[in-house]
């Protein structure tokens, strides 16, 4: 059964390095059978928040804000690549994030960290499954925490060195974590409707 799962990335710094990591796991989730897709909030460019999607009535929110929460509601579920920023949460992916809330109730989220240093974004994986759940959805119980980015990827893009070898070691229990959960929040919105 194929998988709708949107991979949510949000540096805007220049030399992002994070960037690897995000589009090295959608790859890796799409090679394994499911339709990921990359989220990049320097992409979407989403204003600082003023208004969240829902505080806009039908059809008068901004274009690019109304195509992603569309594409949030279809999602089966969703990954976090959350770098690590003074200790906290990366301000960007934040952002974006904070638009929206009902597209994403009742869907299971996991959360990939990463740093320059050797504690993988611990911080930062911690406070967003804080906030991941404040916002209804399942956090995953698997972490996936990358330690000195700028060094775990080659040139192509593909992990390497002890800390890449760590990741490709890791990501297979990682995704089946994600995998188990969307399929079963899958069968639960089947069989009855949401409270909210």
């Amino acid at each position: 059964m194929s998988r709708v799962i949107l991979v949510f990335y949000g540096s805007y710094r220049q030399d992002r390095q994070g960037i690897k990591l995000a589009r090295w796991i959608v790859e890796a989730l799409a090679a394994r059978g499911d339709r990921a897709e990359l989220v990049d909030a320097k992409a979407v460019d989403l204003p600082m928040l003023d208004r969240r999607h829902s505080d806009y009535r039908e059809g008068e929110a901004p274009t690019a804000m109304a195509a992603l929460a569309d594409r949030i509601a279809a999602a089966d579920g969703f990954v976090f690549v959350a770098g690590e920023y003074n200790g906290g949460l990366q301000p960007g992916l934040k952002n974006l994030v904070d638009h929206y809330l009902p597209q994403f109730a009742w869907r299971p989220a996991a959360v990939a960290s990463y740093s320059a240093g050797p504690f993988a974004g611990i911080r930062a994986a911690t406070a967003w499954r804080t906030t991941l759940g404040a916002m209804g959805m399942v956090v995953t119980s698997t972490p996936l925490s990358l330690a000195r980015i700028g060094g775990a990827f080659d040139t192509a893009g593909l992990p390497a060195g002890e800390d890449g070898g760590r990741l490709i070691k890791a990501f297979p229990r990682f995704a089946d974590d994600l995998c188990w959960w969307i399929d079963a929040a899958k069968a639960q919105r089947a069989a009855e409707r949401p409270p909210f």
